[in-house]
């Protein structure tokens, strides 16, 4: 008789709750950008990232485009973008990121990308490009850069940030205490410096953290605190899903009470703008606070 091993069955993931469903996506004006965006061959994070709000968001025909391609230097535990050695750049890919925001008369334009860090200038002649060819063809749109961490390369955070956007964002992502776990290859502190010579130079400045991963509400107002000092503008707050079983579990789904709690408590601590809300992400409703 053959002695078989004893198989664990793995525990159940927790159901998500009802405030967590989103619409499929469906709709002409949600075909019509995924027309667009797969003719221009363009990464957006919406597909990239498995954006909750993809359907929303397409469907109204606005879109987060992400340059420098679709595969990153980091292996952020909580990300689902793709993780490994980058293919070299499309020099001409700020031509055609431009080219499709004016096609789909774009009112409020989000770009972001993957982190490059193999590159000295760590992509910023590619934004600088981007930002400055799009506000060429589409004077009359906004744009918003999400920016990744540079590691301390302020020369190519000054590239970055000079092409004629409007807002400029960098995620914090999460509390102080988490970083190591959910960012291991970013710093807490050179983030938050990121964010205040953003300031300085003279732009609006927004940040994202996510919740649900194991942080205390009294970190998150912590997290509050330190993006006030260093000249935060704008912060949303979103819940934290799990894109594959190889990434972080959910440690909590938080209910929407405490996203309106942490709402309130931002906008106490001198915040100018606080989009908090269980599917909210860096690019949900990004006009608004213009």
């Amino acid at each position: 008789m053959i002695d078989l091993p004893i198989v664990t069955p793995e525990p159940p993931r927790a159901r998500k709750p009802s405030w967590l469903r989103v619409k499929l996506p469906i709709g002409e004006d949600y075909k019509r950008v995924r027309s667009l965006v797969d003719e221009y061959k363009l990464h957006t994070i919406c597909q990239s990232g498995n954006c909750p709000n993809m359907g929303e968001c397409w469907g109204a025909g606005t879109a987060t485009f992400m340059i420098l391609g679709n595969v990153c230097t980091r292996s952020c535990s909580f990300c689902a973008v793709k993780t490994g050695r980058p293919p070299e750049y499309d020099v001409d890919e700020p031509r055609r990121v431009a080219e499709a925001i004016m096609l789909m008369q774009v009112k409020h334009a989000v770009i972001t990308s993957v982190n490059r860090d193999e590159l000295k200038d760590r992509g910023a002649e590619i934004w600088y490009q981007t930002v400055a060819q799009t506000k060429e063809m589409s004077p009359s749109t906004t744009i918003e850069t999400l920016i990744p961490d540079v590691r301390a390369n302020w020369d190519a955070l000054a590239r970055m940030v000079e092409g004629g956007q409007e807002v400029v964002s960098h995620n914090m992502e999460t509390v102080r205490s988490l970083y190591r776990k959910v960012r291991p290859q970013a710093r807490y502190d050179r983030s938050l410096e990121q964010i205040r010579r953003t300031k300085d130079m003279g732009h609006r400045t927004k940040s994202g953290i996510m919740v649900g991963l194991g942080e205390k509400p009294e970190e998150v107002h912590e997290i509050m605190d330190h993006l006030v000092e260093h000249g935060c503008d704008v912060l949303t707050i979103g819940q934290y899903l799990q894109p594959t079983k190889r990434h972080l579990e959910v440690d909590s789904f938080v209910h929407p009470d405490q996203f309106a709690a942490y709402k309130e408590i931002g906008l106490s601590k001198g915040l100018a703008y606080v989009e908090s809300g269980p599917l909210v992400r860096s690019s949900y409703h990004a006009e608004r606070h213009l």
